[in-house]
């Protein structure tokens, strides 16, 4: 296997300043394909409340938020989340991400979402990780099939972006130490 280029942590109060940073930059490349952000949402104080509301979605289990982050110098490059975690019979959640553009297209989004994936089967014992993407994105898709997700199909009218409502791809990775 290849060296791992990134790494993904749980975000600290300490990173605010930087993540705020990144999705400054990345604002209007980002909004191409997830819904807008609340125009608050790009300042230092509302990421400090972000990371420390991670924290406690953490402790009830219901959201685990990740930064993406280079080996070489530990820069913030991204996020990565597992949200909608459902326990009973489902024993699933769902995968989102952003990547800084300018690092895009160089792999790291899929060492990241295999990192997530083993933290989802590993440490949080899920059975099954959902992905979605637009198909106007399909970078998007491609990092989930290298990741090993396979598609399943089509969400029509699933999500409002940009003041449309627009059909995603589904797809999903089960857990492969378990059977059936």
């Amino acid at each position: 296997m290849a060296e791992e280029r990134v790494y993904i942590r749980f975000p600290e109060e300490s990173d605010a300043s930087e993540v705020t940073a990144m999705y400054e930059r990345n604002r209007e490349f980002f909004e191409r394909f997830s819904p807008s952000r609340p125009e608050d949402s790009y300042s230092e104080e509302k990421q400090l409340q972000a990371i420390r509301k991670g924290k406690v979605d953490r402790e009830e289990d219901r959201r685990y938020s990740f930064v993406i982050c280079l080996k070489e110098d530990d820069r913030i490059i991204g996020d990565i989340t597992l949200s909608f975690v459902t326990r009973g019979p489902l024993q699933s959640c769902m995968v989102g991400y952003s990547l800084d553009q300018a690092y895009n297209g160089k792999g790291y989004m899929t060492e990241a979402v295999k990192q997530v994936a083993r933290y989802a089967f590993e440490e949080l014992k899920l059975h099954r990780i959902v992905g979605e993407a637009s198909p106007r994105n399909p970078g998007s898709i491609r990092v989930l099939e290298k990741a090993g997700f396979h598609k399943e199909g089509i969400s029509r009218s699933n999500v409002k972006i940009n003041g449309v409502w627009e059909d995603h791809q589904v797809l999903a990775l089960i857990n492969p130490s378990e059977d059936g």
